[in-house]
C-alpha cells in the first residue's frame, strides 16, 4: 500500500488529519499519578504514618509540608544558601538522629493554635488589668512590694524579650524538620507575648501608683549586681550557634534553674502575702507557656537519647552541654539571692526556693535519661 493510499484510508475511517504546522501534543502520563498502589484511589491516603490510628489536623498541616531529599524530594534541595548547604542542613547541630521527622509536638501546635491560644491569654491579661484598675487593687500594696515589682518583674521582662527575639526566633528556622521549627516558633511567640504582657503591666502600674518607678527596670537590668549574671547568661545564649544546644541550654537548664526559680519559687509564692493578687495572674501565664514549651522540649530530647544509632552519643553530648551551662545558670541563680530579702513579707527563703528548683531540675534530667550532676545529688 502506498503513503497516499494510507492517508486516504485514514480519512475514510474518520481519523482527523494532523496539522503539520503545530507540534503534536504528547501526554506523558506523569508516573506519580498513574501508578497503582494500595490506597492510591483513597481520598484519605497519607504520605506519612500518623502517631495514632488517624492523622490529626496538626499532623496534616505540619508533617512533610517541607519535604527533603530523604523523603519524597527526588531531585535534591531546590534552594540553598550562598555558602553551600541547601534546605535544612543537619550539620547545624552536633546532635544526631536517624529520623528527625519522627518528632511530634505533644502540644500539637500549628498556625491556627498560635493565634487561638495566645488570644485567650491576652483576653485573660486584659480583663485582669482592667478589673485591677477598676477595683483599685494596687492601692493596698506596701512600698517594699511596689519597689520589688518595679525593679525585678521589670528586669525579668528584658530576659523574656531577649530569649524571644534572639534565641527562639533565631533558631526557629534551624531545625531539620518543619515539625521542630513550628514548635520553636510557637515558643518564640510565647516569650514575645509574655514580655509584652509585662510591659503593659508596667505601664498600668506607672499610671496607677505615683511611687511606682516605671523606668527603673532598665537600670536594674543593665547595672544592678544581682541581675548581671542573668543578663550575661542570656546574652551568651544568644551567641550560641548550635540550635539544639541553644534549645537545651535555654529550656532545660536556664529556665529550670533561673526562670522557674524566679517565677515559680519566688514571685508566685510571695505575691499574695504582700497583698498582690494581680502579679501572679500575669506571671502565671508565663509559667503556663513554659510548661507547654517544656513538653515539646522533653519530647524532642527523649527522642534523641533513645535513638537506636546515635542515642548514646547524644547522651554524652548532652552531658557536655549540661557541664557547660549548668555552672553559669547556678551562678546567675545565686546572684539573685538578695531580691528574696526585698519584700516586706518573706514567706519563703532563698535556700528553700533553690532546693525546690533543684529537685524539679533533677526530675527533668531523669526524664531525659541523663546523669544527675553530683552538685544536685543530696
Amino acid at each position: 500500500m502506498t503513503e497516499a493510499t494510507a492517508e486516504e484510508t485514514a480519512e475514510e475511517n474518520g481519523e482527523k488529519k494532523q496539522d503539520d504546522r503545530f507540534p503534536s501534543i504528547h501526554f506523558t502520563d506523569a508516573q506519580a499519578g498513574s501508578l497503582e498502589f494500595p490506597s492510591s484511589k483513597s481520598r484519605s491516603y497519607s504520605y506519612f504514618k500518623p502517631a495514632k490510628l488517624r492523622a490529626t489536623m496538626y499532623e496534616d498541616v505540619t508533617v512533610d509540608v517541607q519535604p527533603d531529599p530523604e523523603r519524597y524530594l527526588s531531585q535534591g534541595w531546590i534552594y540553598g544558601f550562598g555558602d553551600g548547604p541547601g534546605g535544612y542542613p543537619k550539620e547545624w547541630t552536633a546532635a544526631k538522629s536517624e529520623v528527625w521527622h519522627d518528632f511530634r509536638d505533644p502540644n500539637q501546635e500549628w498556625e491556627q493554635t498560635i493565634y487561638r491560644n495566645n488570644a485567650a491569654v491576652v483576653r485573660q491579661v486584659q480583663l485582669c488589668l482592667e478589673n485591677a484598675k477598676r477595683a483599685h487593687a494596687y492601692a493596698g500594696w506596701n512600698s517594699a512590694w511596689t519597689s520589688f515589682v518595679a525593679r525585678n518583674i521589670g528586669a525579668w521582662m528584658h530576659a523574656e524579650n531577649g530569649l524571644a527575639l534572639h534565641v527562639f526566633t533565631a533558631i526557629q528556622r534551624s531545625g531539620p524538620t518543619n515539625m521542630i521549627n513550628t514548635a520553636v516558633a510557637v515558643n518564640a511567640a510565647h516569650k514575645m507575648r509574655f514580655a509584652q504582657d509585662l510591659a503593659l503591666f508596667n505601664l498600668d502600674l506607672s499610671e496607677e501608683l505615683e511611687e511606682f518607678d516605671g523606668e527603673i527596670h532598665k537600670e536594674v537590668w543593665q547595672s544592678s549586681p544581682e541581675w548581671q549574671p542573668t543578663r550575661r547568661l542570656v546574652e551568651e545564649l544568644t551567641a550560641t550557634g548550635d540550635w539544639c544546644e541553644l534549645l537545651f541550654a535555654t529550656n532545660v537548664v536556664f529556665e529550670q534553674l533561673v526562670g522557674a526559680l524566679f517565677r515559680s519559687e519566688l514571685v508566685m509564692q510571695i505575691a499574695a502575702q504582700n497583698g498582690d493578687y494581680i502579679t501572679p495572674t500575669i506571671v502565671g501565664t508565663g509559667e503556663n507557656d513554659y510548661d507547654r514549651d517544656l513538653k515539646y522540649t522533653r519530647s524532642l530530647f527523649r527522642m534523641l537519647v533513645r535513638d537506636e544509632v546515635h542515642g548514646e552519643a547524644n547522651k554524652e553530648l548532652f552531658g557536655q552541654w549540661l557541664a557547660k551551662w549548668m555552672p553559669k545558670a547556678v551562678a546567675a541563680a545565686t546572684a539573685l539571692q538578695p531580691i528574696w530579702s526585698q519584700p516586706a513579707e518573706k514567706p519563703v527563703t532563698f535556700t528553700t526556693s533553690c532546693e525546690l528548683a533543684s529537685q524539679k531540675f533533677s526530675i527533668l534530667l531523669e526524664e531525659l535519661e541523663l546523669e544527675i550532676p553530683k552538685e544536685l545529688q543530696s
